[in-house]
């Protein structure tokens, strides 16, 4: 009888621990998103950069992660979710490492790039972790509760902690500081995680999968040169040529094969297809706050990147707690369409206070822009978009569909850096606040989506099954 108890505790001992590595993977990858970004200046003054070319940096490796996602997952199901997952953590381990003793742009911009496929990788196969070994249903649904608020976590604290740790230890340490971290995970995930069983899986459709990254790739640095259309006419039309013929391909393939690395009825769906559109917006308007944030702070208000982490960790704090308790509450009382419109608007009233900001040369309205984009509409508005994109998505396709929604993000994320740079000076430590009114036509534009009535939205196959 005791050696049962034992056993049954070191089992859930070892349960609990796999739950931590795994979230802490998806933590180290959410907080790359966001901790580099109060360290752009210093980046910027260390290796004589322009605004046009810093903003690469974060641009690249959200649209890599967003590119790979899908591939990502697929392999997890046909390599092993242990395999992939370590795997994934030594290239973010070597890749961060290499960051950090970067002495030159092209460098730094390489290793960048090869930590979004890292986090690619990281991300889908510690999902599959959490479910593998959390199966009851209440069981399942704290593991994937806790799973998430370390992805949160990780993304509230990044901007406060990179320019802390910028200040005091130096830019670099916004990537090293990730390397023990991802030493500890790889030794216990090797250690604790069962070995991956013989895959019954067939192996995902390569071709499919090279053109859907060569598609978006394609559309993002056709947009990134639309900031000089006249000097850059031939290879836009270069790009734009490549975006039709390799979706073409993919159509395709994905038409054709008996295994498609997506199902064309699951991307036939409106509110699918609504759902993606509205997380491409709110990809392309947060990660563009979170660039733009960090020059505004420390180059409009001269506070030091120490000081801007300081001052913007209640924002953080303040989405924590709502996604925490506020939305639990909001959900049991109003439907997911309200929440998000909440969010949209409270974007769009974010925005609208950090215009002000700019114009007045005020802290009042930068922190209640922070506050309202930050600590409030980014929480609102990923909760209620889920919803929205999933409510008519099959049981069976839930895990692809939900690839496709993080998917959507990151190559908003990706899309829309580029656009607001074009607004902004070329030059460093020059700034102006015309990046932030493309912020608010994009939070406009998602609220406009959001009223759109179900009859303009829904075919009228999909209504009459309804």
């Amino acid at each position: 009888m005791k050696c049962h108890l034992y056993f049954c505790r070191m089992k859930l001992l070892n349960k609990k621990l796999i739950l931590v590595i795994a979230s802490m993977g998806i933590f180290v990858e959410a907080l790359d998103i966001a901790i580099i970004n109060l360290a752009l200046p210093k980046i910027e003054k260390d290796l004589g950069l322009t605004n046009d070319s810093s903003y690469k940096l974060q641009s690249v490796y959200v649209l890599i992660y967003g590119c790979f996602l899908i591939l990502g997952g697929k392999l997890s199901d046909f390599m092993g979710r242990k395999t992939v997952f370590i795997w994934g953590a030594i290239i973010f381990l070597l890749t961060s490492l290499g960051a950090g003793l970067s002495q030159t742009y092209h460098a730094l911009l390489l290793f960048r790039t090869l930590q979004g496929l890292g986090a690619a990788l990281i991300m889908p196969s510690a999902f599959s972790i959490v479910n593998y070994y959390f199966t009851a249903s209440r069981e399942r649904s704290r593991a994937i509760g806790i799973f998430g608020s370390f992805a949160a976590t990780g993304s509230a604290a990044g901007l406060s902690v990179g320019g802390i740790i910028a200040s005091y230890l130096g830019w670099s340490w916004v990537f090293l500081i990730n390397v023990p971290i991802l030493l500890i995970v790889i030794v216990i995930a090797y250690l604790y995680l069962e070995n991956d069983e013989k895959s019954h899986s067939k192996l995902p459709d390569i071709p499919a999968a090279i053109a859907l990254v060569a598609a978006m790739l394609s559309l993002t640095w056709a947009t990134e040169l639309l900031s000089k259309p006249a000097e850059n006419r031939l290879k836009i039309a270069g790009f734009l040529l490549l975006l039709v013929v390799t979706s073409l391909y993919l159509y395709k393939r994905l038409k054709t094969q008996p295994i498609p690395l997506l199902d064309l009825k699951v991307l036939a769906l409106p509110s699918l297809r609504k759902g993606n559109t509205l997380f491409i917006l709110l990809g392309a308007l947060f990660t563009g706050y979170l660039f733009l944030m960090s020059f505004l702070i420390q180059q409009n208000f001269h506070f030091s990147a120490a000081e801007s982490g300081f001052i913007m960790m209640p924002f953080n704090v303040l989405s924590i707690l709502i996604g925490r308790f506020g939305l639990p509450v909001l959900s049991r009382r109003i439907p997911a369409k309200t929440i998000a419109l909440l969010g949209a608007s409270s974007m769009l009233a974010g925005t609208l206070s950090l215009v002000a900001a700019v114009y007045y040369q005020s802290l009042f309205f930068l922190l209640a822009g922070g506050s309202l984009i930050a600590g409030i509409g980014m929480t609102l508005c990923f909760t209620g978009y889920s919803v929205i994109a999933m409510e008519k998505v099959p049981t069976e396709q839930l895990g692809v569909s939900g690839s496709l929604t993080t998917t959507a993000y990151f190559v908003g994320g990706g899309i829309g850096l580029p656009v607001v740079s074009m607004f902004m000076s070329n030059t460093a430590g020059e700034w102006n606040g015309r990046p932030i009114l493309v912020l608010c036509a994009i939070a406009l534009g998602s609220i406009t989506l959001l009223s759109f009535p179900n009859s303009l939205l829904f075919s009228r196959n999909e209504r009459l099954a309804d």
